[in-house]
Protein backbone atom coordinates (compact mmCIF):
# COMPACT_ATOMS: atom_id res chain seq x y z
CA UNK A 1 0.00 0.00 0.00
CA UNK A 2 3.11 2.81 0.59
CA UNK A 3 4.09 1.88 -2.72
CA UNK A 4 0.90 2.14 -4.37
CA UNK A 5 0.63 6.02 -2.29
CA UNK A 6 3.87 6.62 -3.38
CA UNK A 7 3.62 5.76 -6.97
CA UNK A 8 0.34 8.21 -6.97
CA UNK A 9 2.31 11.49 -6.35
CA UNK A 10 5.51 12.69 -7.68
CA UNK A 11 8.23 15.11 -7.17
CA UNK A 12 8.10 17.27 -4.40
CA UNK A 13 4.95 16.00 -3.30
CA UNK A 14 6.30 12.29 -3.25
CA UNK A 15 9.17 13.66 -0.72
CA UNK A 16 6.53 15.30 1.08
CA UNK A 17 4.47 12.43 1.01
CA UNK A 18 7.05 9.81 2.13
CA UNK A 19 8.07 12.42 5.42
CA UNK A 20 4.43 12.52 6.36
CA UNK A 21 4.02 9.13 6.34
CA UNK A 22 7.16 7.76 7.99
CA UNK A 23 6.00 10.49 10.72
CA UNK A 24 2.56 8.88 10.92
CA UNK A 25 4.29 5.38 11.27
CA UNK A 26 6.40 6.89 14.25
CA UNK A 27 3.90 8.45 16.35
CA UNK A 28 1.60 5.58 15.68
CA UNK A 29 4.68 3.37 17.06
CA UNK A 30 5.50 5.41 20.03
CA UNK A 31 1.89 5.34 20.94
CA UNK A 32 1.75 1.39 20.31
CA UNK A 33 5.09 1.65 22.55
CA UNK A 34 3.47 3.74 25.18
CA UNK A 35 0.35 1.75 25.42
CA UNK A 36 2.53 -1.43 25.74
CA UNK A 37 4.01 0.15 28.14
CA UNK A 38 1.18 1.43 30.39
CA UNK A 39 -0.47 -2.19 29.67
CA UNK A 40 2.64 -3.77 31.23
CA UNK A 41 3.14 -1.48 34.25
CA UNK A 42 -0.99 -2.51 35.10
CA UNK A 43 -0.33 -6.29 34.01
CA UNK A 44 3.25 -6.34 36.58
CA UNK A 45 1.01 -4.35 39.30
CA UNK A 46 -1.96 -6.20 38.96
CA UNK A 47 -0.59 -9.36 38.82
CA UNK A 48 2.12 -9.02 41.91
CA UNK A 49 -0.85 -8.01 43.91
CA UNK A 50 -2.69 -10.77 43.12
CA UNK A 51 0.01 -13.11 43.55
CA UNK A 52 0.36 -12.06 46.91
CA UNK A 53 -3.18 -12.09 47.81
CA UNK A 54 -3.24 -15.55 46.64
CA UNK A 55 -0.44 -16.80 48.92
CA UNK A 56 -1.94 -15.14 51.77
CA UNK A 57 -5.45 -16.46 51.36
CA UNK A 58 -3.84 -19.98 51.02
CA UNK A 59 -1.77 -19.82 53.66
CA UNK A 60 -4.36 -18.23 55.71
CA UNK A 61 -6.40 -21.41 54.67
CA UNK A 62 -3.43 -23.66 55.57
CA UNK A 63 -3.22 -22.68 59.01
CA UNK A 64 -7.13 -22.49 59.75
CA UNK A 65 -7.48 -26.28 58.27
CA UNK A 66 -4.57 -26.91 60.80
CA UNK A 67 -6.45 -25.20 63.52
CA UNK A 68 -9.42 -27.40 62.70
CA UNK A 69 -7.90 -30.75 63.04
CA UNK A 70 -6.19 -30.32 65.85
CA UNK A 71 -9.24 -29.05 67.36
CA UNK A 72 -11.20 -31.77 65.88
CA UNK A 73 -8.86 -34.46 66.96
CA UNK A 74 -8.44 -32.46 71.15
CA UNK A 75 -12.45 -32.87 70.73
CA UNK A 76 -13.08 -36.29 69.93
CA UNK A 77 -10.34 -37.39 72.34
CA UNK A 78 -12.28 -35.18 75.43
CA UNK A 79 -15.25 -37.07 73.99
CA UNK A 80 -13.63 -40.45 74.79
CA UNK A 81 -12.41 -39.61 77.87
CA UNK A 82 -15.63 -38.85 79.32
CA UNK A 83 -17.15 -41.20 77.63
CA UNK A 84 -14.82 -43.75 80.04
CA UNK A 85 -15.40 -41.76 83.22
CA UNK A 86 -19.17 -42.29 82.89
CA UNK A 87 -18.70 -46.26 82.54
CA UNK A 88 -16.65 -45.82 85.34
CA UNK A 89 -18.72 -43.45 87.55
CA UNK A 90 -22.04 -45.94 86.56
CA UNK A 91 -19.46 -48.89 87.93
CA UNK A 92 -18.20 -46.94 91.08
CA UNK A 93 -22.47 -46.37 91.64
CA UNK A 94 -23.54 -50.27 91.30
CA UNK A 95 -20.37 -50.87 93.26
CA UNK A 96 -21.01 -48.31 96.00
CA UNK A 97 -25.23 -49.67 95.62
CA UNK A 98 -23.93 -53.29 96.08
CA UNK A 99 -21.74 -52.30 99.54
CA UNK A 100 -24.59 -50.57 101.21
CA UNK A 101 -26.92 -53.67 100.32
CA UNK A 102 -24.36 -56.11 101.94
CA UNK A 103 -23.73 -53.82 104.60
CA UNK A 104 -27.16 -53.25 105.77
CA UNK A 105 -27.90 -56.85 105.29
CA UNK A 106 -24.79 -57.97 107.93
CA UNK A 107 -26.09 -55.05 110.25
CA UNK A 108 -29.33 -56.81 110.39
CA UNK A 109 -28.02 -60.44 110.61
CA UNK A 110 -25.13 -59.38 113.64
CA UNK A 111 -28.26 -56.89 115.37
CA UNK A 112 -30.43 -60.50 115.24
CA UNK A 113 -27.46 -62.69 116.32
CA UNK A 114 -26.27 -60.20 118.80
CA UNK A 115 -29.22 -60.23 120.41
CA UNK A 116 -30.28 -63.80 120.75
CA UNK A 117 -26.55 -64.39 122.02
CA UNK A 118 -27.52 -61.51 124.78
CA UNK A 119 -30.43 -63.46 125.46
CA UNK A 120 -28.26 -66.77 126.11
CA UNK A 121 -25.62 -65.33 128.03
CA UNK A 122 -28.18 -63.79 130.21
CA UNK A 123 -29.86 -67.00 130.62
CA UNK A 124 -27.06 -68.81 131.27
CA UNK A 125 -25.95 -66.42 134.11
CA UNK A 126 -29.30 -66.69 135.62
CA UNK A 127 -28.77 -70.52 135.81
CA UNK A 128 -25.43 -69.95 137.39
CA UNK A 129 -26.62 -67.40 139.63
CA UNK A 130 -29.81 -69.41 141.05
CA UNK A 131 -27.32 -72.72 141.26
CA UNK A 132 -24.85 -70.92 143.26
CA UNK A 133 -27.33 -69.40 145.72
CA UNK A 134 -28.79 -72.90 145.78
CA UNK A 135 -25.84 -75.02 146.58
CA UNK A 136 -24.37 -71.91 148.38
CA UNK A 137 -27.29 -72.70 151.10
CA UNK A 138 -26.58 -74.72 154.32
CA UNK A 139 -28.67 -77.59 153.84
CA UNK A 140 -27.93 -81.22 154.31
CA UNK A 141 -30.00 -82.02 151.22
CA UNK A 142 -27.75 -80.40 149.06
CA UNK A 143 -24.92 -82.61 150.00
CA UNK A 144 -25.22 -85.89 148.08
CA UNK A 145 -26.21 -83.77 144.57
CA UNK A 146 -23.26 -81.09 144.86
CA UNK A 147 -21.01 -83.00 143.01
CA UNK A 148 -23.19 -83.33 140.31
CA UNK A 149 -24.28 -79.60 140.99
CA UNK A 150 -20.73 -78.56 140.66
CA UNK A 151 -20.57 -80.40 137.27
CA UNK A 152 -23.55 -78.24 136.06
CA UNK A 153 -22.02 -75.23 137.05
CA UNK A 154 -18.39 -75.57 135.26
CA UNK A 155 -20.45 -76.70 132.38
CA UNK A 156 -22.39 -73.52 132.37
CA UNK A 157 -19.36 -71.20 133.17
CA UNK A 158 -17.76 -72.91 130.18
CA UNK A 159 -20.61 -71.81 128.07
CA UNK A 160 -20.68 -68.19 129.61
CA UNK A 161 -17.46 -67.89 128.47
CA UNK A 162 -18.02 -69.29 124.79
CA UNK A 163 -21.30 -66.64 124.86
CA UNK A 164 -18.99 -63.77 126.07
CA UNK A 165 -16.12 -64.62 123.62
CA UNK A 166 -18.80 -64.99 121.07
CA UNK A 167 -20.30 -61.88 121.68
CA UNK A 168 -17.04 -59.87 121.74
CA UNK A 169 -15.81 -61.57 118.47
CA UNK A 170 -19.22 -60.67 116.54
CA UNK A 171 -19.30 -57.23 117.86
CA UNK A 172 -15.44 -56.45 116.74
CA UNK A 173 -16.11 -57.71 113.13
CA UNK A 174 -19.32 -55.53 113.18
CA UNK A 175 -16.96 -52.68 114.18
CA UNK A 176 -14.57 -53.95 111.42
CA UNK A 177 -17.15 -54.27 108.89
CA UNK A 178 -18.60 -51.40 109.45
CA UNK A 179 -15.04 -49.14 109.63
CA UNK A 180 -14.24 -50.73 106.37
CA UNK A 181 -17.45 -49.91 104.83
CA UNK A 182 -17.20 -46.57 106.18
CA UNK A 183 -13.90 -45.77 104.90
CA UNK A 184 -14.50 -47.58 101.09
CA UNK A 185 -17.46 -45.33 100.85
CA UNK A 186 -15.40 -41.71 101.67
CA UNK A 187 -12.75 -42.71 98.98
CA UNK A 188 -16.06 -43.65 96.97
CA UNK A 189 -17.31 -40.60 97.66
CA UNK A 190 -14.00 -38.64 96.62
CA UNK A 191 -13.52 -40.67 93.19
CA UNK A 192 -16.99 -39.86 92.37
CA UNK A 193 -16.54 -35.77 92.96
CA UNK A 194 -13.31 -36.20 91.20
CA UNK A 195 -14.50 -38.08 87.83
CA UNK A 196 -18.13 -35.76 87.72
CA UNK A 197 -15.58 -32.59 87.74
CA UNK A 198 -13.40 -34.07 85.24
CA UNK A 199 -16.50 -34.97 83.38
CA UNK A 200 -18.32 -30.98 83.55
CA UNK A 201 -14.78 -29.56 82.34
CA UNK A 202 -13.63 -31.89 79.43
CA UNK A 203 -17.40 -31.75 78.23
CA UNK A 204 -17.32 -28.08 78.37
CA UNK A 205 -14.16 -28.05 76.90
CA UNK A 206 -15.57 -30.35 74.07
CA UNK A 207 -18.46 -28.45 73.43
CA UNK A 208 -15.97 -25.09 73.85
CA UNK A 209 -13.48 -26.87 70.61
CA UNK A 210 -16.82 -28.10 68.69
CA UNK A 211 -17.53 -24.07 68.81
CA UNK A 212 -14.02 -22.85 67.63
CA UNK A 213 -14.11 -25.75 65.22
CA UNK A 214 -17.67 -24.22 63.01
CA UNK A 215 -16.68 -20.84 63.66
CA UNK A 216 -13.05 -21.71 62.08
CA UNK A 217 -14.81 -24.12 59.42
CA UNK A 218 -17.00 -20.79 58.49
CA UNK A 219 -14.19 -18.62 58.17
CA UNK A 220 -11.89 -20.54 55.97
CA UNK A 221 -15.24 -21.21 53.42
CA UNK A 222 -15.15 -17.24 53.51
CA UNK A 223 -11.73 -17.30 52.47
CA UNK A 224 -11.54 -19.80 50.15
CA UNK A 225 -14.61 -17.91 48.54
CA UNK A 226 -12.22 -14.56 48.37
CA UNK A 227 -9.13 -17.33 47.31
CA UNK A 228 -11.21 -18.95 43.71
CA UNK A 229 -11.74 -14.69 42.87
CA UNK A 230 -8.45 -13.88 43.40
CA UNK A 231 -7.74 -17.26 40.85
CA UNK A 232 -10.36 -16.39 38.76
CA UNK A 233 -9.05 -12.74 38.66
CA UNK A 234 -5.68 -14.13 37.84
CA UNK A 235 -6.85 -15.96 35.57
CA UNK A 236 -8.29 -13.03 33.16
CA UNK A 237 -5.34 -11.40 34.11
CA UNK A 238 -3.00 -14.00 32.08
CA UNK A 239 -5.43 -14.12 28.98
CA UNK A 240 -4.89 -10.70 28.87
CA UNK A 241 -1.65 -9.86 30.12
CA UNK A 242 0.99 -12.88 28.70
CA UNK A 243 2.31 -12.15 26.05
CA UNK A 244 2.19 -14.99 22.82
CA UNK A 245 4.61 -14.75 20.00
CA UNK A 246 3.48 -13.61 17.07
CA UNK A 247 3.27 -15.96 13.78
CA UNK A 248 4.90 -15.23 10.83
CA UNK A 249 1.56 -15.02 8.74
CA UNK A 250 0.19 -12.75 11.69
CA UNK A 251 3.34 -10.61 11.13
CA UNK A 252 3.52 -10.75 7.22
CA UNK A 253 -0.44 -9.52 7.29
CA UNK A 254 -0.13 -7.06 9.73
CA UNK A 255 2.81 -5.25 7.46
CA UNK A 256 0.99 -5.48 4.12
CA UNK A 257 -2.01 -3.94 6.04
CA UNK A 258 0.87 -1.00 6.22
Amino acid sequence: QLAMRLRAVSGDDQFAKVKGLIQDMIERLEQEAEADAKKKAYCDTELSESEAKEADKTSEIEKLTTQIDKMSARSATLKEEVAELQQALAALAKSQAEMDKIRAEEKEQYATNSADMEQGLKGVKLALKVLREYYAKEDKAHDDAEGAGAGIIALLEVVESDFTKGLAQMTSDEEAAQTEYEEQTKENEIEKATKSQDVKYKTKESTDLDKATAEAKSDRSGVQEELDAVNEYLKKLHEQCDEKAETFEERKARYESE
